[in-house]
This record gives structure tokens, C-alpha cells and sequence, in this order.
């Protein structure tokens, strides 16, 4: 067991895989906090807009 528990330590075949999916989920944090702040302020803008046509 500790041999395995050993190679599956020193293993670095699957290593690029995780580094790759913890850099698109830090990604996809920033591009949807940044889409949830623009989102509400692109609402109050348009509803502002809309408001003053009418």
C-alpha cells in the first residue's frame, strides 16, 4: 500500500490536466463577477434610457 500511495505521489502524468482546470475555474470566477457587476448596472442604464423616452 505505501508503494502504491508512493508512485501515486511521484505520478505527474496528471498533473498539466489539474493545473489546467483550476486556472479555467479561476477564469470563470472573474468573467462572471465581472458579468454579474456590469449586468446590474447595464440594467439601471437601460431602465434610466427607457424611463427618459418614454
Amino acid at each position: 500500500m505505501a508503494r502504491f500511495l508512493q508512485r501515486l505521489w511521484k505520478d505527474e502524468q496528471g498533473q498539466d490536466i489539474a493545473e489546467y482546470a483550476v486556472m479555467l475555474a479561476v477564469i470563470l470566477v472573474i468573467v462572471v463577477g465581472t458579468i454579474r457587476l456590469i449586468g446590474g448596472n447595464a440594467n439601471n442604464v437601460f431602465s434610466s434610457v427607457g424611463s427618459a423616452i418614454q
